[in-house]
């Protein structure tokens, strides 16, 4: 693959992760907008992040399957972005909520298609080199997540409605589909002339970092999701900030979130994963420390949050590819890697809920912390066992 061919896959793949992006950027203004829609309280409308979860669950399930074996991958990616191009349209048109918890849940699969495979053909068009290209793929998610409410805000501002913000992020998509679907030079499997025997062998062989890599990826976006989800009615609980201000608190998260994934693009050029993984866990830990500690300054709470998005910005990437470059990476393995992803954005937000129901919304950060640091820990038996790996290489 020539350098130029390189350059057009991974444009593609950024692209294709902005618009990956608006979906879940879009969804959280929108939700008091939703719930009026479909007659539904912001309690019960919730509902539809677990839903599309389990959606995105068997759309990654099944899309190592089929990317492993179709040859047209770039096709596959842009049909996939035109399923979640229409939903987005479809959304605020759903009359009530049967129906819209059928389109999240339908629109799990692409999502699910999309997401491991970019991570995946990224990996394949770089190789041992990916490490910073994954980094920047993750970025322009979380440029997609910002920018959604950005246009959200602009739409309402000129007069028009959250039904007409759903509608100009789905136009944006449009030119994102045309560009996948007749993308030629989709990077070849790097291990299609393996028959049947040696993939079997690949897969046993490489399943104790497949059990790990998921666990990594289990923890993190389990604690991502949660401190970005949550943190908003942990501050107003806590009467800490009124609406506004913890609106505007969530979105600091995430704007530090972003800048951490932009600044992580040349950081993974020039440091390892060990120290870049190293300084992330250590930084977003001390961050909620903090928070724990000093749980009354709204001041304290703005610093916390800001640095706890910003290092945990580099985990997701860099996790993903030393787990992937350890091993021979075909689309079904990243597929169960990247199903940890689905779970972890299921359960320790649902678990969190029912946490600050019942004790508290102290408990949010506590919880964080707590899966945070597991993760840290995931990531020590990661390294042992890619250790493990490299001496039985190297004594065969």
């Amino acid at each position: 693959m020539t350098q130029k061919e390189k350059l057009r896959n991974t444009i593609g793949y950024y692209l294709i992760f902005i618009s990956l992006g608006f979906g879940l950027g879009i969804t959280g203004p929108a939700l008091p907008s939703l719930a009026k829609q479909t007659g539904s309280t912001l309690g019960v409308i919730g509902s539809m992040f677990l839903v599309g979860s389990i959606g995105g669950m068997i759309g990654t399930a099944i899309s190592g399957r089929i990317l492993d074996r179709v040859p047209q991958r770039h096709l596959v990616l842009g049909i996939s972005q035109l399923i979640t191009t229409v939903i987005l349209a479809a959304t605020p048109l759903a009359g009530n909520l049967w129906i819209l918890l059928l389109i999240v849940f339908i629109n799990g699969f692409p999502v699910g298609m999309i997401n491991n495979g970019a991570n995946t053909l990224l990996m394949w068009t770089h190789g041992e080199k990916a490490g910073p290209y994954v980094n920047g793929l993750h970025f322009f998610f979380g440029l997609g997540a910002f920018l959604a409410p950005t246009v959200f805000a602009q739409v309402l501002n000129w007069g028009g409605t959250y039904q007409h913000a759903y509608w100009a992020l789905a136009a944006i998509t449009v030119p994102v589909v045309l560009f996948m679907m007749f993308l030629p030079g989709s990077p070849e499997h790097p291990h299609q002339h393996e028959d049947k025997t040696q993939t079997q062998e690949n897969l046993r062989a490489a399943l104790p970092i497949i059990i790990v890599g998921m666990l990594f990826l289990f923890f993190y976006v389990g604690s991502e999701i949660t401190f970005g989800n949550w943190i908003y009615t942990y501050a107003t609980t806590l009467n800490l900030a009124d609406i506004t201000t913890a609106a505007y608190l969530t979105s600091g998260f995430w704007l530090f979130f972003t800048i951490g994934r932009a600044i992580s693009v040349p950081v993974a050029v020039r440091f390892k994963p060990t120290q870049i993984l190293t300084v992330a866990f250590v930084g977003a830990l001390a961050a909620l420390t903090l928070a724990i500690l000093v749980p009354q300054s709204m001041t304290v709470l703005w610093v916390a949050s800001a640095a706890v998005g910003f290092f945990m910005a580099p985990i997701w990437a860099t996790g993903y590819n030393f787990a992937g470059q350890s091993i021979k990476l075909t689309a079904t393995i990243s597929s169960l890697i990247i199903l940890g992803d689905s779970f972890g954005a299921v359960v320790l937000p649902w678990l969190t809920g029912l946490a600050i129901e019942r004790f508290g919304a102290h408990t949010m950060p506590w919880l964080v912390f707590i899966s945070l640091t597991l993760n840290a820990l995931v990531f020590g038996v990661m390294l042992l066992q890619r250790s493990r790996m490299t001496k039985e290489i190297a004594t065969a």
